[in-house]
């Protein structure tokens, strides 16, 4: 019973967001030369909105007139989210308010400028913006302190960083890319809901028009195995290609793909017409899932310094995150693969369910709508 319920959990969990894909981020770049600050933080319109409230006449759009009236407010509040100190507390105003478009909608963009106390000597950052509404949220930052650009994430669990003047730790930019690859592919919904489409008939075999359990772990085991290598090699090589600017696709184009491969592998389970190698079709939709973990990186920015140990890092984290979510799912799932409510709850019930939520992804993401709120 409570392997059922682990399950279900499971899969419960990962069907709530069914209209998010990508987290919360605002992108933070400063330039602190001596004791000059400037800079430029860029926040979606849909997270000040959250915080402020935006859309005077609820239509569900912003517009120049709704956001203009609101800049002084604005200003106070992002403000109030940022701390920089060097020889004491910076001073901190904003200069400017612009509009840009990310990938994944609209940002107020806010010019920085200030004054440090010191002209050397360690920087230290603080950063709070959205935490207490929205603890997925994150902040990029990409620093050039004293000449030396520096990049950081920017958490609830790290709010508070310092940066040494002069130094840049490969190890430490290692280690926060791959940090940031786990996170990114365990709230990366729609690579969940692929991947798990594809492995929830791993512990199963099609005869006779039925599925029956697989007689031992270990067939479930090369299964698995194969799947989660192709998707790994698939998406590692338009990762880095995509990453380095090597090969660019439009993002609405790159989203919607990457929405139908879960359309499709879903329906592949009700209806199937490829049984014996889904490695194939894991490789093949992971050359396009590839290019949605790049969309990430790109924004976070890539360090040239570490450039390819940052990419590394990046791309072991994701491979980290779903090698956590596989090892939770294969064991629950080998277990229950002779139950009904494995075959008929999980299965079935499992993949309609990812079926309904990646067709709504896709429809939002092929005309630009928006089905459900977030």
């Amino acid at each position: 019973m409570m392997l059922r319920r682990c399950l279900f959990g499971l899969l419960l969990l990962l069907a709530l967001p069914v209209s998010a894909h990508k987290a919360s981020d605002s992108y933070l770049v400063l330039d602190v030369k001596g004791n000059e600050v400037s800079g430029q933080w860029d926040i979606a319109l849909r997270d000040i909105d959250f915080a402020l409230g935006l859309d005077r006449d609820g239509n569900g759009e912003i517009n120049w007139g709704e956001l203009r009236a609101r800049h002084a407010d604005i200003a106070a509040w992002a403000l109030r989210s940022l701390t920089l100190q060097r020889g004491g507390t910076c001073t901190l105003r904003i200069v400017d308010h612009l509009v840009d478009s990310h990938t994944d909608g609209s940002y107020a963009v806010l010019q920085l400028a200030g004054a440090c106390p010191a002209a050397s000597g360690d920087l230290t950052l603080h950063y709070r913006l959205l935490f207490e509404l929205d603890a997925l949220h994150r902040g990029l930052l990409r620093l050039n302190l004293d000449g030396r650009p520096q990049t950081a994430v920017l958490s609830p669990q790290r709010a508070e960083q310092v940066f040494v003047a002069g130094e840049a730790s490969r190890l430490a930019q290692f280690g926060q890319y791959l940090v940031e690859g786990i996170w990114h592919i365990w709230i990366g919904f729609d690579h969940i809901l692929f991947l798990l489409s594809l492995l929830l008939p791993a512990v199963l075999v099609h005869e006779a028009r039925r599925w029956r359990g697989v007689a031992r772990f270990a067939d479930a085991l090369r299964e698995v195995l194969w799947v989660v290598t192709a998707f790994t090699v698939a998406h590692s090589i338009t990762l880095s290609l995509a990453a380095l600017g090597l090969v660019s696709l439009p993002s609405r184009l790159v989203e919607s793909a990457i929405a139908a491969s879960v359309v499709l592998a879903a329906a592949n389970n009700l209806k199937p017409l490829v049984e014996h190698r889904r490695w194939m079709v894991a490789f093949g939709f992971g050359l396009i899932h590839g290019f949605g973990f790049a969309s990430v990186l790109t924004e976070l920015g890539l360090p040239q310094e570490t450039l390819v140990l940052s990419l590394l890092g990046f791309n072991l984290g994701v491979e980290i995150g779903q090698l956590a979510i596989v090892a939770v799912f294969l064991p629950l799932a080998y277990t229950l693969r002779a139950t009904g409510f494995y075959r008929r709850g999980v299965f079935v019930g499992g993949s309609l369910i990812t079926l309904a939520i990646a067709l709504i992804w896709l429809i939002e993401r092929a005309f630009d709508l928006k089905l459900i709120s977030a």
